[in-house]
Order: C-alpha cells, then sequence, then structure tokens
C-alpha cells in the first residue's frame, strides 16, 4: 500500500517519497515492521489465549521431563507469526507481483489447515487432531496452486545464463535477453549447474517440455509436503522450529535477492529470475516475525506455535525455494527437517519390522530425532531394544535447541557456498 502511496506523493513532487522504490529499503522496513507487530501483538495474543484457556494440555511429565511446567502453556501461537508476516507485506509489498502474491496465499492457506487442526485439538480435546489425510489433501492442494501458477503465469520467467569465451581464452557469465517459461532449477555441485526437467523426460519426444512441467509440479507437490511436515516434526523444543526457521529464511532471503540482481547472478552464474526481489521484503518479513515470536517462544516458553506456526513455516520455505528455482537444495538447507522426517520413518519401518518378527525394538529411543537428546535412561523401555542410545546422559532442552540452530547455520553456509563449489 505504502508502494503505490509513495508512487503517487512523487508524482506530486513530494520529496524522499523515491525511496519506497527500493526493494532494499521496503525490506529493511518489512523486518522492522514484522518485529514490532509480533511482539506487541504477542502481547495481546497471549493474554487472550490465557483468558480463554486456549493452551497446551497433550505433555506428559512420565515422557517429557520438562512437561510438568508446560502443561498450560497457550497454544495456537502461530496466529503471531501469520499477522506479523500480513501486515508488513499488506503495507510494503507490490500486489502486482505474482511472486509475492503466492507467499500470501502459501501463508494463509497453511494458516488455516494448522489453525483447524489446532482448534480440533484444543476445543475437540481430541489429541490427534485434523485427520492425516486431510492435512496431506490441503498440502497436495498447495502444491498443485504454486506449481501450476507459476507454469501459467506470465511473469514466473527466468533469463537463462549462458558462458561467452572472449578472444583472449577468459570466460564470463552474461544472460540471454530474452525473458522465457523455464523448467529449469539450480543443482549443487556440478559445473552446469542447471537441471531442466523437461531434460529428465526426453523421452516424451516432442512433449518433453510439456511433461517436464507435470514433473515439476509433482516435485513441488512433494517438496511442499515434506518441508511443511519437516517444520511441524520440529517443533517439538522451546524456540526450535521457529530459530532453524529464521535462519533459513536467511539464507533463502540471499538467494532470492542474488537470483534478483542481474549483475550477482551473473557473477555467480546462476539464472536471473526478474521480480523475485519482491520475494525479499516477503522473507524479511518472515524472518522478522519469527524472531519477534522467539521474544515468547524462547525457553521458557509463554506460547507454542502449534501446527497453526509449523505447517505454515514449513510451506513457506518450500514455497519460498520452488518460487527461486532453489528446491533442490532444500536437503541441504533443511537438513534438520530431513533428519527429522527421516527419524520418524525409519523408527516406524523398523518397529514394524520387529513386530513381525515378534521382537520389540526401536531405531531411536525417540522421534523426532530432538526428543532422543533428552531421554534419561530410566525413561527407556527395558523390555525393548535400541539400535541408537546416544546420548548417554540427556540434554537441557534450551542446549539441545541451541545445538540444532548451529547445526542450521553451517547447513545455510553450505549451501551457500553450493554456488561456487562445482
Amino acid at each position: 500500500m505504502f508502494y503505490y502511496i509513495a508512487q503517487y506523493l512523487e508524482s506530486l513532487g513530494v520529496p524522499g517519497m523515491h525511496m519506497f522504490s527500493y526493494v532494499s529499503f521496503r525490506s529493511l522496513m518489512a523486518l522492522i515492521f514484522s518485529l514490532l507487530v509480533s511482539m506487541w501483538f504477542g502481547e495481546f495474543f497471549i493474554k487472550f489465549l490465557k483468558r480463554n484457556q486456549i493452551s497446551e494440555t497433550q505433555r506428559d511429565a512420565s515422557i517429557d521431563p520438562y512437561g510438568v511446567n508446560k502443561v498450560g502453556v497457550p497454544s495456537m501461537g502461530g496466529v503471531i507469526i501469520i499477522v506479523a508476516i500480513l501486515i508488513p507485506c499488506l503495507l510494503l509489498g507490490r500486489f502486482d507481483n505474482v511472486y509475492l502474491n503466492l507467499m500470501m496465499i502459501t501463508t494463509v492457506w497453511l494458516g488455516s489447515l494448522g489453525f483447524a487442526d489446532d482448534y480440533i485439538k484444543i476445543f475437540k480435546k481430541d489429541k490427534e487432531g485434523l485427520h492425516g489425510k486431510f492435512k496431506v489433501i490441503g498440502q497436495v492442494g498447495l502444491g498443485l496452486i504454486v506449481g501450476l501458477t507459476l507454469y501459467f503465469s506470465p511473469q514466473a520467467v527466468i533469463r537463462e545464463n549462458i558462458t561467452i569465451e572472449r578472444e583472449n581464452g577468459v570466460e564470463m557469465v552474461a544472460h540471454k535477453s530474452q525473458e522465457e517459461k523455464s523448467t529449469k532449477t539450480t543443482i549443487p555441485f556440478f559445473k552446469e549447474n542447471q537441471l531442466d526437467y523437461a531434460d529428465i523426460m526426453a523421452f516424451c519426444g516432442e512433449h518433453k517440455q510439456e511433461a517436464g512441467w507435470i514433473l515439476f509440479v509433482i516435485v513441488t507437490i512433494f517438496v511442499v509436503t515434506a518441508v511443511s511436515n519437516g517444520a511441524n516434526l520440529n517443533d517439538g523444543m522451546d524456540g526450535m522450529a521457529a530459530g532453524n526457521s529464521a535462519i533459513i529464511g536467511v539464507t533463502l532471503g540471499i538467494l532470492a535477492y542474488v537470483s534478483s540482481h542481474i549483475q550477482f547472478a551473473g557473477y555467480l552464474n546462476i539464472m536471473f529470475i526478474p521480480g523475485c526481489e519482491e520475494l525479499v521484503v516477503y522473507i524479511c518479513a518472515f524472518v522478522g516475525a519469527l524472531v519477534g515470536f522467539l521474544w515468547y517462544n524462547a525457553y521458557p516458553a509463554q506460547v507454542f506455535m502449534g501446527d497453526t506456526g509449523s505447517l505454515t513455516i514449513g510451506g513457506i520455505i518450500a514455497v519460498l525455494a520452488i518460487a527461486i528455482h532453489k528446491e533442490l537444495l532444500i536437503p541441504i538447507l533443511c537438513g534438520i527437517f530431513l533428519v527429522e522426517n527421516l527419524s520418524v520413518i525409519l523408527q516406524t519401518q523398523y518397529y514394524k519390522l520387529g513386530k513381525r518378527r515378534g521382537v520389540k525394538q526401536r531405531m531411536f529411543k525417540r522421534t523426532p530425532i530432538h526428543d532422543a537428546f533428552r531421554v534419561t535412561p530410566a525413561q527407556m523401555d527395558p523390555t525393548c531394544s535400541y539400535v541408537f542410545k546416544f546420548p548417554r546422559r540427556p540434554y537441557h532442552e534450551a542446549k539441545i535447541t541451541i545445538r540444532f540452530w548451529i547445526t542450521t547455520i553451517i547447513l545455510a553456509a553450505i549451501t551457500i557456498i553450493t554456488l561456487k563449489i562445482r
């Protein structure tokens, strides 16, 4: 809104209004606004949750050594994050940009899905929440929306990077002058760092381009579902998911900025994506909202984000990566989410395998994997065999959270370095 007001005032000769045309200015303002909104609105919302007894009731002190102090802590704090993202974007974003609109839809879509899950858990007293199939349907639906929007929108284009060899033998990177629809994405660790989904579908002959887009939509659905669920699983300790997601958000912001800047894109030899600079405004709001939420969610938490927050931030991360054609960097950047997902899958399958043989066995002491670090020996089942018993002694929740943050920082640095390691 401010962008359009500033444009009008600038046309009237009002000085200083041109600064709203700079993405850097609007991005930093979005960061500040989201911080202030999440901190200010968070205080009032937490009081509202407490007055209405909208609180965590599923903590079991017998399996959670810290749970005794968390029963009754307000939940559904993800509303704070969503509000703190949307308000700065509405004030400072450009609504004629397909990428920003797509991110706003993602926020509301998954926020509503997570809210429904929390509502059933808290008000219907059903600890299972929204049935898993409805969550998957919602995530698949969003993946379809994202994939098809990027396919049909005339704004969702790239300018491919090409290598030009000069007479003196020096190679330089330039970008094609024309913008084009493309199924290409960045792939790490390869000199020619672009993978074209259409090339994978080359066996379709003359229809390989259309088949490439179908594969792209399928990959989009998978990434949205996987990352959204990974963030949901990671949300089990005070500040864990919010801190990890903020670090990931900063990294995606850097990638979005260099992808929208033709000189930086040329230097890094990555595709130039016109219009994705508005994603930087959104990402700054996203990071600011998460950091502001940590004001109340850091140990000891005054509020939990619930599925309203965790499903949303995971989906946001996935769609951001897809929009800037960096979805294949997700396994590195979101390595923590990947490990959380894999730990649950491995634990479930290993337990079922033992059950068929009449043996009680588990891969880890507990999953998601971050829970294994706080299990005491007394809480382990003596009738069950464990493949991995690390650590021997439990760690404090705050220590586990900080170490997971540090791991994510390392993974974020590796993700950025992959742009030059080929």
